[in-house]
């Protein structure tokens, strides 16, 4: 009768708790504005004229080959990190492909998914994308050197780099397509 009582009880904390966790990320969730940015000390070093560099990183494209950040440098560059598993991602996603339709002329995408071969294999991300019908060119992080570089610890993470290589600006979290736009602005 007393463990029977308990398991109540446990249940009832339990529920309890997952009730709390809901509704303190649903308030949490209605006061997050994806115009918010994290401003890095790279970002103020920029503003004060003095120029930081997007630190280089190898990648793979879909066929296996290495590709270098540097190798778009010169044209203004939008890194962004993903994973397919990720629906924050997920949700950004089409205005990355929107915007690469409208601008991939002037400015380069450098959509990178962090694959790990557990949670996200190259084969999930691939699939994701075609599924979708996405246009822009996907990079693969097979050795994680990319999020290492940039000490990736969130995504989706999303950094603009001038045409000359330099940070301007790095959003933690989804933008929407207004905040993507406005971006773009600051490194065109």
């Amino acid at each position: 009768m007393k463990s029977k009582k308990k398991t109540i009880i446990g249940i009832v904390v339990f529920i309890t708790l997952l009730g709390g966790a809901y509704m303190l990320y649903n308030i949490l969730s209605e006061k997050y504005n994806p115009d918010q940015t994290l401003q890095s000390e790279k970002e103020n070093l920029t503003q004060e004229n003095e120029k930081f560099t997007a630190p280089d990183f190898t990648v793979y494209d879909a066929e296996g080959n290495e590709v270098k950040l540097s190798d778009f440098f010169g044209k203004p560059i939008v890194l962004n990190f993903w994973a397919s598993w990720c629906p924050p991602c997920k949700g950004e996603l089409p205005y990355f492909n929107e915007a690469y339709l409208n601008q991939k002329d002037s400015v380069v995408f450098v959509m990178v998914d962090l694959v790990d071969g557990q949670r996200e294999t190259q084969q999930a991300g691939q699939s994701y994308i075609e599924s979708q019908s996405y246009d822009f060119d996907v990079y693969f992080d097979s050795k994680q050197q990319a999020a290492y570089t940039y000490s990736i610890f969130s995504i989706p993470t999303t950094i603009l780099i001038d045409a000359e290589g330099n940070m301007i600006k790095a959003y933690i979290g989804p933008v929407d397509e207004n905040t993507l736009n406005d971006a773009i602005k600051l490194i065109k």
